[in-house]
């Protein structure tokens, strides 16, 4: 992503100075190769010297990194202090945690160092042609270097950059992280849906292409379902290639991340999670092999309308976007981040690897109303399709199919529309095994009790 953001940056008639470290015989003079090889470059400069390039830059410098979370961004900012000067930028523009950047801000902020952790969306080819963009950290910061993430950012519908200042501290980080865990789930509901249709319909490859094809001129039209009808249409010789990919998913952390945060937040995602945890699970394909094997499960084949396909899958995008938004507020609330939650759906509309025509018109709805599942266009589109969720994962499950992210959105909104749960169940058991104390039903604000339970 660093080299097409580069391309990109040019292209705007932005000068550069490219800098890549140099390792003897794996990475001498990658800058100036690659200037070299993109006539937009002409006019850049490529070092290998930390000193070099940064004295190349204009002052106030500004320095964007694209290189691994972690130690190496640690380090880079380590070696490049001495060498700035105040008032200089720093962008990091890495999946790093929304908490290291909170540390590395302060530590910028000593040395009167500006440091802005900027999310990036829409992978090599959005970084080229216009990815979206979500920079956090401080107002004054973001002002310095608005123009240039302006100028490459992907463009809405009204022309405007997919790109604003998200907030104080490590927003922009967290933002990211949980669009990455909204990606998660929306990866795994087409997933699901795949795998309903080829093993419990019997459906061929071409024919859930084709399905899924039709669904472009409807309301879940989304870029990731676009790139699905590529993947399955995709042939090598005889054979589909999606057959010749091993069912185990990677993942470099972010997944995770978002549901440690909304653990620690105390928000319910469900779906986000049950996406990661279906990843992990993927992992273990030996024990899977083995296990298949030895259980001859009883099922059923059942077949619901097919178009419970379609209103099932848009009910569950919506709970899982409404998981991930909620996750978002919390955090802004707890952090004190200031987000604006219509200002980040616009950004997510175009050249982020989530945009979708869902994404338009929830970026309409926020601004009247922040939790989705009270918007009334929503509750009556979610009233409606819960009933295609429940026959789709009552199909599903009947049939052996497994629908752990279409089955987490189904037992959220479940539990969420309805008052009245069964945790005074679970804290009964917790005052009975524990000592820990309950409130009353009838005294909801009053204090709390013991009962002796034997």
């Amino acid at each position: 992503m660093g080299k097409s953001l580069s391309r990109n940056f040019a292209d705007k008639g932005i000068n550069l100075a490219l800098y890549n470290r140099f390792i003897s015989g794996s990475e001498e003079k990658v800058a100036e190769k690659f200037i070299t090889s993109f006539p937009e470059l002409k006019s850049a400069s490529g070092f290998e010297n930390l000193q070099e390039f940064v004295n190349d830059l204009q002052q106030p410098r500004k320095i964007f990194l694209m290189i691994p979370a972690g130690a190496a961004i640690d380090q880079t900012i380590k070696d490049l202090i001495p060498l700035l000067s105040i008032g200089d930028l720093i962008i990091d523009g890495g999946n790093s945690h929304y908490k290291l950047t909170e540390e590395r801000h302060k530590k910028l902020t000593d040395h009167d160092i500006f440091y802005i952790g900027t999310g990036v969306s829409g992978g090599e080819e959005g970084a080229l042609k216009g990815p979206s963009i979500m920079p956090g950290g401080d107002k004054e910061a973001y002002g310095k270097i608005k123009p240039e993430l302006e100028a490459i950012a992907a463009k809405d519908k009204n022309g405007q950059p997919c790109c604003g200042h998200i907030g104080k501290g490590g927003a922009g980080h967290f933002v990211k992280m949980v669009h990455n865990g909204i990606e998660y789930a929306e990866m795994q509901l087409i997933a699901e849906l795949y795998g309903s249709l080829r093993w419990s319909w019997g459906y061929p490859i071409e024919k859930i292409a084709d399905l899924f094809e039709s669904w472009l001129d409807s309301e879940v039209n989304s870029y990731l379902l676009e790139i699905t009808i590529d993947i399955l249409r995709k042939k090598e010789g005889d054979d589909h290639v999606i057959d010749l990919i091993l069912d185990k998913a990677g993942n470099k952390g972010t997944g995770s991340w978002t549901t440690i945060a909304a653990c620690e937040l105390g928000i319910p995602t469900p779906t986000l999670t049950a996406a990661l945890f279906a990843r992990y699970q993927s992992a273990f394909k030996t024990d899977r092999v083995k296990t298949e094997k030895v259980y001859t499960p009883s099922v059923e084949s059942t077949k619901a309308d097919l178009e419970h396909f379609l209103t099932a899958y848009q009910t569950a995008r919506v709970i899982n976007h409404h998981q991930g938004l909620q996750l978002i507020l919390a955090a802004s609330k707890n952090y004190d981040w200031d987000i604006n939650l219509p200002e980040v759906t616009r950004i997510w509309t175009n050249g982020c690897i989530i945009r979708s025509a869902l994404m338009d018109k929830l970026n309409e709805l926020l601004k009247e109303q922040p939790n989705l599942l009270l918007h009334p266009e929503i509750i009556k589109e979610v009233s409606t399709g819960i009933i295609s969720l429940r026959t789709l994962v009552a199909q599903n499950s009947a049939s052996g199919t497994a629908n752990p992210c279409l089955s987490s959105a189904l037992g959220y909104i479940e539990t969420q529309i309805r008052s009245q749960s069964t945790a005074n169940i679970i804290q009964a058991q917790r005052d009975y095994f524990g000592a820990h104390r309950f409130q009353r039903a009838d005294d909801p604000g009053g204090p709390s009790y013991h009962i002796n339970w034997g």
